[in-house]
């Protein structure tokens, strides 16, 4: 446990910022699942919606360092080629 004034300042921050990311990993993960979800029950134009919804949230992800710029872009070119292939 922290002793030091410094150190229980710097473990406040830590929970805020961990509940924070949490917050945001679950959301970027709910639009994910909303274009996967359109895509199994076949309607490829909600699984286009949902998409155009779902790439921003994933670069700013990205951007804010909550996974990978590379992740990001291969999680995007998946979801895009599922779409293409629902024809």
């Amino acid at each position: 446990m922290a002793n030091s004034a410094q150190a229980k300042k710097r473990a406040r921050q830590a929970e805020k910022s961990r509940q924070l990311n949490a917050s945001q990993r679950s959301e970027m993960r709910t639009t994910v699942k909303k274009v996967l979800n359109a895509l199994e029950n076949g309607d490829k134009a909600l699984a286009e919606t949902t998409y155009k919804a779902a790439e921003p949230a994933l670069d700013k992800a990205a951007r804010k360092g909550l996974i990978h710029a590379n992740k990001a872009a291969r999680i995007k070119s998946r979801l895009n080629a599922r779409i293409k292939a629902a024809a």
